[in-house]
C-alpha cells in the first residue's frame, strides 16, 4: 500500500495498475514433496490485494508519465555516473556535480553486483570526459551503488580530520556508511515460464531443497500464465557460474524441482546454465543522517539495503519521494 499511496499522490496510479497482475495468494512446496503435493494459501484476511509488476514495465509507465505531463520541466537521461565534487559549492548555495557518460555494459553490472566486484576495474564510464554541473538539490536515489553517500561519507571525514578536537564535539557524529560482510551469499538466476492450464496464473509458486542448496521463487509477469522466477544458489554452487552445465542443471531440477522440470525446454535449461549470475546486494545502512547540508537528500536502497523480494526497496523509495514532496512544499 506504501508505494500506491505514493503512486495515487502523483496521479499515476491508474496508469501503472493497468501493467499490473494481482496476486491473491501463493502455492510452496516443502522440501520433498511431490509436484502434486504444494500447499495452497489464498490471503483473504489482507487490508490491500497485492499487485505485481515487472521492474521495467513500471519505468516504462513512470517514463510516459514524466515525458506526457512534464515536457520541458523533467528531462530523463540514461547512462550517466554521477559523482559529487562539492557539496559547498558557491557559499553552500549549490551542489557540483559531475556527470559521466557510461556504456550499456556498466549499467547492467550496477547495482546487483555492488559489493562483490571492485566497479572502479569494472566500470564502463568516461571519466575522463565529463561536465559539471551546479544544482540547488541533489536527490541520491542511486540505490546500492550508493556513489553519493560514499562520497558524502569521504566529505564528512575530511571535514571532521580539518576540525580542532573542540569543533569536533560541537559538530556531532560522522556520516557513514555501515557495511555488513555477507558470510553467506547467494547469486540468482532468473527463469521465464508459463504455467500448465491447470495451475492458477495469479499466484507466487516457490518451492526449495532439503539442504538450502536450491531455492525457486516466482511470480506473475502478466495475467496470460507468464511467471518471473529467481532460482537462487550460493555463490560458489557450481551451477552459479556462468555456462555451467545444462545436463547437472536439468538433473537438479529432475531431483529437486521436479514439479517445474517438465515447465522448461532444454533450450531454456541451456540458456539458465548459460547466464552469468546476479548478484543480491549487500546490506549496508548510512547513519546518523541522510542529508548532506540543505542541497543534499539520500532515497530509497541508498539508505538501507533491502533484499530485492516482492518490491521492497521500490516501494520504500516510492514513500521516500512522497515524503520528501511534503517536506519541499512545506519548505
Amino acid at each position: 500500500e506504501r508505494g500506491k499511496a505514493a503512486l495515487r499522490e502523483f496521479d499515476v496510479w491508474d496508469d501503472v495498475e493497468e501493467c499490473c497482475t494481482s496476486v491473491p495468494g501463493r502455492m510452496d512446496w516443502s522440501p520433498d514433496a511431490g509436484p502434486d503435493e504444494g500447499v495452497e494459501r489464498i490471503f483473504t484476511d489482507r487490508p490491500v490485494m497485492t499487485q505485481v509488476l515487472p521492474r521495467d514495465k513500471l519505468v516504462g509507465v513512470l517514463h510516459q508519465h514524466i515525458l506526457k505531463n512534464y515536457q520541458g520541466q523533467i528531462d530523463v537521461e540514461y547512462k550517466k555516473d554521477v559523482t559529487p565534487i562539492d557539496f559547498d559549492n558557491e557559499d553552500s548555495s549549490s551542489v557540483l556535480i559531475s556527470v559521466s557518460d557510461c556504456s550499456t555494459d556498466f549499467l547492467r553490472d550496477t547495482p546487483s553486483n555492488v559489493g562483490t566486484q571492485n566497479l572502479s576495474e569494472e566500470s564502463l564510464c568516461d571519466v575522463d570526459k565529463f561536465e559539471l554541473i551546479a544544482t540547488k538539490l541533489l536527490v541520491a536515489a542511486d540505490g546500492t551503488q550508493r556513489t553519493i553517500a560514499n562520497q558524502m561519507e569521504k566529505a564528512d571525514k575530511e571535514k571532521r580530520d580539518s576540525m580542532s578536537f573542540f569543533d569536533k564535539l560541537g559538530y556531532g557524529p560522522s556520516f557513514h556508511v555501515k557495511r555488513y560482510v555477507d558470510d553467506n551469499q547467494r547469486i540468482y538466476k532468473t527463469i521465464p515460464f508459463k504455467v500448465p492450464s491447470k495451475w492458477r496464473n495469479d499466484l507466487n509458486y516457490s518451492a526449495r531443497s532439503k539442504d538450502g542448496r536450491v531455492l525457486f521463487d516466482s511470480l506473475p509477469a502478466d495475467a496470460n500464465g507468464n511467471q518471473c522466477a529467481v532460482l537462487l544458489l550460493k555463490r560458489d554452487d557450481e551451477l552459479a557460474q556462468e555456462n555451467s552445465d545444462p545436463k547437472k542443471l536439468r538433473q537438479v531440477f529432475d531431483e529437486v524441482l521436479p514439479q517445474f522440470s517438465p515447465l522448461l525446454d532444454d533450450g531454456m535449461i541451456e540458456n539458465v546454465a548459460k547466464k552469468p549470475p546476479s548478484f543480491l546486494p549487500s546490506f549496508r545502512y548510512v547513519a546518523p543522517r541522510l542529508n548532506q547540508g540543505d542541497r543534499t537528500v539520500i532515497l530509497g536502497d541508498a539508505i538501507h539495503t533491502v533484499k530485492p523480494y516482492f518490491g521492497l526497496g521500490a516501494n520504500s523509495a516510492l514513500e521516500d519521494v512522497q515524503v520528501s514532496a511534503i517536506i519541499a512544499g512545506y519548505y
